[in-house]
Parts: C-alpha cells; sequence; structure tokens
C-alpha cells in the first residue's frame, strides 16, 4: 500500500523554525519527486517546493525562498522541509504527494499542476502566530 505520512507540525511564533517531515512506503522511492504543497483557509493550495529524485534538484516557492529547504534521505525513505524565519502568512496546511515522474518542473511551476500528482499525505498543520 502506497503511504506518505507527514508530521512535524505545530504551533511556532514567527520567526521560528520548524522541520516536516514525509515518510513514504509501499513504492520505490528513488522513482518519484516529491512535493509539498500548502493550503491555507480560503485559498487554493499552492505548490512550495519539489524535489527530483533524479538528481535531488530542488524548486522553491519565491516566497519561501532561502527560508524553506527540501532534503531527502533515501535510507529512510523520507523528505524533509526544513522551514526557517517562520512567518504568520506560512500558516496553513501542508502536504507532501508524489509526482508521478522521477523530475520536478524544469521552468514556469515550481511542483507543477496539483493533478500531476497521484498519492497525496493527510497533511499537517503549521501555525505561525504573530
Amino acid at each position: 500500500e502506497v503511504q506518505l505520512v507527514e508530521s512535524g507540525g505545530g504551533l511556532v511564533q514567527a520567526g521560528g523554525s520548524l522541520r516536516l517531515s514525509c515518510a513514504v512506503s509501499g513504492f520505490t522511492f528513488d522513482d518519484y519527486a516529491i512535493g509539498w504543497f500548502r493550503q491555507a483557509p480560503g485559498k487554493e493550495r499552492e505548490g512550495v517546493s519539489c524535489i527530483s529524485s533524479s538528481d535531488g534538484s530542488a524548486n522553491y516557492l519565491d516566497s519561501v525562498k532561502g527560508r524553506f529547504t527540501i532534503s531527502s534521505d533515501n535510507a529512510k525513505n523520507t523528505v524533509y522541509l526544513q522551514m526557517n524565519s517562520l512567518k504568520p502568512e506560512d500558516t496553513a496546511v501542508y502536504y507532501c504527494a508524489r509526482r508521478a515522474e522521477r523530475a520536478c518542473p524544469t521552468r514556469g511551476s515550481v511542483t507543477g499542476a496539483p493533478w500531476v500528482y497521484d498519492q497525496w499525505g493527510q497533511g499537517t498543520q503549521v501555525t505561525v502566530s504573530s
């Protein structure tokens, strides 16, 4: 059974840090890119970051560049999203998802459209207080 399980969310003050984890199982980790998305109340889901399994390259949403870092630990089948200097506007439910190919987009979209992702985690809440 394919599973993606997020953890690490919580409540943090502005300027603080959190590390989200996405533990995957049921498929070959090296065969898929993994994306992180977020959705705030009343807003559309947006792509935050993506990491390619083909070469480890990563994309980031402009508003998180320099603050968020995506990484993967193949031995643990886990993808991380390190989030530093958090802002209230980062408040959202964060989801990881499996992209149906090994590479992230090379131009344009950070992650590609959500419908390109075929498996999703349940989400983890991140709340940043001002």
